[in-house]
């Protein structure tokens, strides 16, 4: 649309509200309105996720913690078991603010599309419940802090993976950066890859199931629950993410060269490593029925099911090591839990999850 009327003067608000349609509302480099017009919906998909991230709303504070300090104050957690629930808080922690930074700074003033950007709109209220609730954790426990949220700094293989992640942010915080040109759709998409496909499709996933297996054991039940909620925001975040990878391949196909998705397979192998070393790190003698060899077989697994559902080839055909939680992790089961259960997650201050 242009920036002016027939007449040669700059269009009135009037003017861009009356003549928007849904063909207007590109994902990026949509310059024809001025406010978030969510109507005519364009992306339904977009709404959608949208919508299930309401329905899932919950607060920290609402799940009861009692068990979790009488078992965290006694002799019945191994220096071992300790060290994974540490670790986790700690990167989890941080992990959680670096992706709402990249949505806030970064991601929400390039993506142009009004319905996606009530989503990510959604999204940054959920990465502040989830960095709320490391807060909350640690008060409960009477952890400290400053350890907890300082791990970054002094824990190699949370510091590598932070670390891997913020250089996809700093392209997009440059105030002249732009997707105007196929470069900088190029840069905006190596971006989103990273904190959508890498940060919450591979890296949280390790941290899903090493505290999942202490709540499947009945034991730290509260950060187990409080850890489920997350985990289904973080799935919501995938599939949202992923629909927008796609939606801007396919708005600007010149973006999407070889070059690139080999570039992206790169980055992917990468993080895949820096996954496995973070494993290690947290289970250097197992704990629990986990190791760290199953968390190499576990993490290319998921690669693969990322890989494949952004266009890209499969890279490892590793077997998921972890049937048990094929109900609440497995890419597959997602749509069908938005699709049929979405009843049963409502609210966090319910007794129990029933899964």
């Amino acid at each position: 649309m242009s920036c002016c009327n027939a007449t040669g003067e700059r269009p009135t608000f009037r003017d861009l509200t009356r003549r928007i349609n849904a063909d207007d509302k590109r994902l990026i480099n949509c310059q024809s309105v001025d406010v978030n017009q969510l109507m005519p919906l364009k992306y339904h998909w977009a709404w959608e996720h949208y919508l299930n991230g309401c329905r899932n709303h919950w607060m920290p504070d609402e799940v009861p913690m009692q068990q979790d300090v009488e078992l965290w104050k006694s002799n019945r957690l191994t220096p071992d078991e300790r060290r994974v629930i540490m670790r986790n808080l700690g990167f989890f922690s941080t992990a959680e603010s670096l992706v709402g930074n990249n949505i806030v700074l970064g991601v929400f003033k390039h993506v142009t599309n009004p319905e996606c950007r009530q989503y990510l709109l959604r999204q940054a209220f959920e990465e502040a419940i989830h960095t709320h609730t490391f807060h909350y954790i640690c008060e409960s426990l009477g952890l400290d802090e400053r350890e907890v949220f300082n791990m970054y700094h002094e824990v190699n293989s949370i510091h590598d993976k932070d670390a891997f992640e913020m250089t996809l942010t700093e392209s997009l915080a440059d105030p002249h950066f732009s997707t105007e040109t196929t470069a900088g759709v190029q840069q905006f998409l190596r971006n989103l890859v990273g904190y959508y496909v890498i940060m919450e499709g591979i890296f949280f996933y390790s941290g899903f199931v090493m505290m999942l297996n202490f709540k499947r054991q009945n034991r730290m039940v509260g950060i187990g629950q409080q850890f489920e909620y997350i985990m289904r925001d973080e799935s919501t975040h995938l599939n949202f993410g992923i629909d927008l990878i796609n939606g801007i391949k396919e708005e600007n196909p010149d973006a999407w060269t070889p070059a690139l998705m080999a570039e992206l397979q790169t980055m992917i192998e990468r993080a895949v490593e820096l996954e496995v070393a973070y494993a290690q790190d947290c289970l250097p003698k197992g704990i629990l029925g986990l190791n760290s060899e199953a968390f190499r077989d576990y993490v290319q697994h998921i690669a693969d099911r990322r890989l494949e559902r952004i266009g890209l080839k499969s890279r490892y055909g590793s077997r998921n090591p972890f049937p048990w939680l094929s109900e609440t992790i497995d890419i597959a089961k997602e749509k069908n839990f938005f699709e049929t259960r979405v009843t049963e997650y409502q609210k966090a201050s319910a007794s129990t999850l029933d899964w």
